[in-house]
């Protein structure tokens, strides 16, 4: 794929209709029950038919994207960087949280090696996608380079690609990489203008101490490598992660085969913000699955104007949050498709219907 195609991807993104999801909302209000009473259950519902032109999911995949980062190197983390390789092995052998609740979603979980230092070889549920062997220290230059950062995009859109033609019809997305609360932290700052202080957090769990210096090294690589707000390119290649990237991508060819995406926490988010700033109307096939605790996740969902389904003070990634709020959207397909209209039931409508 090349930047022209890219571009070509960005286009086919429409936004979704109001007339579409104003007829499944006049269906949904001739339940039998009163009107929104459902709350956000009949916005998602709405939203999901008006993209897919279904009432059911028959495929739920989500995809875990792992990567290196050299900003690891500042200390940045609580975790030392060995522990990427150790929790993609994790993943694999459906040992850790993500496999337990994407079971629990009926969701099959794809780990995708975009840079992790490590080779891996070819393992079963595993994809070789990596674009280097982790990123460069953000806080001393980029963290990769911008055809780095377009190649992180386009395998991204290669698998929406992947999931349109094996009839994938939701999608969730996740991260692994020891210090990627940083880089995202960074983009946030940087397409916001927001103080890093305001949007930077504890991630694995720093203490005040090392806090204070996550936040220093933040403010330095944004001073170094001057992310421009108006480029979302610029900010991933600047000071974001291979992974970051490749759910960008996946969300933004998500979007253009008309698949929606339930986004994950911080990290996710940051992919996601790119991809809204490359293609606003992105927005309308994301469903932001809940708060994360880290600080900053409420600023980069105010930006994309997306409103959280759950907050269960959750800080772990992998797709942990995804795979949970895969089951909001199903819970509210099988409202959609079961409950009776007042005629139906026999039920006599309110006065003010």
């Amino acid at each position: 794929m090349s930047r022209h195609e890219l571009q070509a991807t960005l286009k086919r993104i429409a936004p979704v209709a109001p007339e579409l999801l104003a007829q499944i909302q006049g269906r949904i209000d001739s339940q039998a029950k009163p009107q929104g009473s459902l709350g956000r259950l009949e916005e998602i519902a709405c939203r999901y038919v008006a993209v897919t032109g279904r009432e059911e999911i028959s495929s739920k995949r989500i995809f875990t994207f792992a990567g290196d980062h050299g900003v690891a190197a500042e200390g940045v983390s609580a975790f030392p960087r060995e522990v990427t390789v150790q929790m993609v092995y994790n993943f694999l052998e459906g040992g850790a949280a993500i496999n337990a609740l994407a079971r629990h979603a009926g969701a099959r979980v794809t780990v995708v090696d975009m840079g992790v230092d490590h080779d891996f070889g070819r393992l079963d549920g595993l994809l070789d996608c990596k674009v280097g062997r982790g990123t460069a220290n953000l806080a001393h230059g980029p963290a990769m380079s911008r055809d780095d950062a377009v190649r992180c995009l386009e395998i991204g859109i290669g698998l929406a690609a992947l999931c349109r033609d094996e009839g994938v019809d939701l999608v969730g997305t996740g991260d692994m990489g020891i210090a990627n609360t940083t880089p995202s932290a960074a983009i946030v700052a940087a397409l916001t203008g927001l103080d890093p202080a305001s949007v930077t957090h504890r991630g694995t769990g720093i203490d005040d101490a090392a806090l204070v210096h996550k936040i220093a090294v933040i403010k330095q690589a944004l001073a170094i490598n001057h992310p421009d707000p108006a480029d979302p390119i610029d900010v991933l290649a600047k000071v974001g992660g291979f992974e970051i990237g490749g759910i960008a991508g996946l969300i933004i060819g998500c979007a253009a085969e008309g698949i929606p995406v339930v986004v994950d926490g911080f990290i996710s988010t940051a992919g996601a913000l790119i991809a809204c700033e490359l293609q606003p109307n992105v927005r309308d096939y994301l469903f932001s699955a809940h708060r994360s605790v880290e600080i900053g996740h409420v600023a980069m969902l105010e930006r994309i104007g997306l409103a959280p389904l759950l907050d269960l003070q959750l800080r772990l990634g992998e797709g942990t949050g995804a795979a949970l709020g895969m089951t909001l959207v199903e819970a509210a397909l099988q409202v959609l498709r079961e409950v009776k209209t007042f005629a139906q039931a026999g039920v006599s409508e309110g006065a003010d219907r």
